[in-house]
């Protein structure tokens, strides 16, 4: 089924995306279109524009408050960020990243960031990063009737035990056990799952085995769906240039453009004209 909006129906009037909607996309061989917000007005932007799914990732540590790793944002900053998003969203399916440090201690614990998260911010979802060791985890927070979504390869809250953001699961015993961590976390209950700069055989593999959509960043094309920063994207950030991020725009250039014209125009007198004044 498609979840496109049509040109004569607005975004208000669109079908809501849910967990099923792209369980059946999958089945239809429709590709998911997911990307980030962590605000009302970029996410109201992106909703309008007919995205499936908003992530309010924890990479608002690094392109929204300037970290260098996705570990120092809080519970309570992810909170925040979800709830400006949901502000804006009237058509996607809006998932949430627990951060790190609110889900790994134990099931008691990751259950409480998840319900914190679904009650205070309306968000539809939760995603969390990890294989096997997090299998208690997702079903707990499923008990509670809290979506899941997986996350594995490439997992950024674990880059200093990774020692480097290179390709994960290149060797075949690391393969193995991804493939095996995907399988663990479909038994689970999660609806999807992110695949994180990954070979694109592995990753074609992975998606052709399970039921459950898989979102590809960095893991080639067979993924049934992919996910993007929008700062990278937009071309908001251009610091980070791995191979697998398209620039859309340049849009940190055409911003300071209009800035610069805006400051000469002020210099000059010229802003505000007449016509701009009471």
């Amino acid at each position: 089924m498609s979840t496109r909006t049509s040109q004569n129906r607005s975004p208000e009037d669109a079908p809501r995306v849910t967990t099923r909607t792209l369980q059946d996309m999958k089945a239809s061989g429709i590709n998911i279109a997911m990307l980030t917000a962590y605000d009302y007005t970029s996410a109201r932007i992106l909703d309008a524009a007919g995205v499936d799914v908003i992530l309010v990732g924890d990479s608002a540590s690094n392109v929204m408050a300037g970290h260098e790793t996705t570990l120092p944002i809080t519970l309570d900053q992810m909170v925040y960020h979800a709830q400006c998003v949901v502000r804006g969203v009237h058509r996607a399916l809006v998932v949430v990243d627990l951060p790190f440090g609110s889900y790994q201690g134990n099931t008691k614990e990751a259950l409480s960031s998840a319900v914190r998260v679904m009650k205070e911010s309306g968000a539809h979802a939760v995603k969390v990063e990890g294989g096997r060791s997090i299998v208690p985890t997702v079903e707990r927070i499923l008990e509670a009737g809290i979506p899941v979504m997986g996350h594995l390869g490439l997992t950024p809250q674990s880059i200093y035990r990774f020692g480097s953001y290179q390709v994960r699961a290149r060797d075949e015993v690391e393969a193995e056990e991804l493939r095996e961590d995907a399988v663990r976390l479909e038994q689970a209950g999660v609806f999807g799952i992110v695949l994180e700069k990954i070979p694109a055989d592995l990753a074609a593999d992975v998606t052709a085995s399970i039921s459950v959509p898989t979102i590809g960043i960095g893991a080639g094309g067979q993924c049934d769906g992919q996910v993007l920063v929008t700062h990278d994207a937009l071309g908001l950030t251009t610091d980070f240039n791995p191979r697998f991020v398209r620039r859309y725009a340049q849009l940190d250039q055409q911003i300071g453009e209009h800035v610069q014209q805006y400051i000469a125009d002020v210099r000059s007198g010229d802003f505000p004209s007449p016509d701009e004044s009471y």
